[in-house]
């Protein structure tokens, strides 16, 4: 957990899996702030899940939250089918709104990660902003479970906040984002609220999770987007996927 802002209280330690329904109310009013470079890193997580990609695409999210970025994908293909996984209710009923207009395209899931996912292939699986809550062990083993549920020709996206590859390096990336987020008018009370979201993160440098994706089977897996702490790392099933991504 990152250190509180100056002059501010530290924030309360988590002491149950539904922590994050404690700010579900207020999680997406901050994105932009919290997220400077917001409309790159889900523009570039939306490009590498959808490209080359149309008709019924069967969709995963994992640890979908609000359905912030089912919907933006849902929005690049409009006859997908998805599927949102998540184990807070809270964040996952304001998903089922916001994608009510999909009807029954849309099936919500409230269960963790590390549970069993719903049955059938996927074409895409995608997951923003949760993944570094596994320990290295369960980012690894998540890797090899995407890619074993994926379809041939499919594509795994992981919009991601990451830790530098060394702690020196990630040092800057985290003072860099307190002075961007300072910019774009997060208080430090809001600061330390953020803080306190973060203190069950476990993040992995993009090195070391494109190495886990590389060892689950993928044909390919590059970073295609990285600000400083946050990045999208993606992992094409196959060279059929590759081919898709260019098309």
């Amino acid at each position: 957990m990152t250190a509180p802002a100056d002059g501010a209280a530290a924030a309360p330690a988590p002491a149950a899996p539904g922590w994050y329904d404690r700010w579900s109310s207020g999680y997406d009013a901050q994105r932009r702030q919290l997220i400077p470079a917001f409309d790159g890193f889900y523009g570039a997580a939306v490009e590498a899940a959808t490209a080359g990609r149309s008709g019924r695409v069967r969709v995963l999210d994992l640890g979908a939250g609000t359905g912030l970025l089912s919907a933006a994908v849902a929005g690049a293909l409009p006859q997908a089918e998805l599927v949102l996984l998540d184990e807070a209710p809270g964040m996952l009923a304001q998903a089922r709104e916001r994608l009510a207009g999909l009807g029954d395209r849309v099936q919500c899931v409230e269960a963790s990660m590390q549970d069993a996912w719903p049955d059938g292939g996927y074409d895409v699986i995608v997951s923003s902003l949760a993944i570094h809550h596994l320990d290295d062990a369960g980012k690894a083993e998540l890797a090899r479970r995407a890619f074993a549920a994926l379809r041939p020709g499919g594509v795994f996206v992981n919009a991601e906040q990451i830790a530098g590859a060394t702690p020196a390096t990630d040092r800057v990336n985290v003072e860099r984002w307190y002075r961007q987020i300072a910019a774009l008018g997060i208080t430090p009370e809001q600061r330390v609220e953020a803080d306190a979201r973060m203190a069950l993160d476990r993040p992995a440098s993009v090195e070391a999770q494109l190495g886990w994706l590389r060892g689950a089977g993928f044909a390919a897996a590059d970073c295609v987007f990285k600000h400083w702490r946050f990045a999208v790392l993606v992992g094409w099933r196959d060279d059929a996927a590759l081919e898709a991504a260019a098309a």
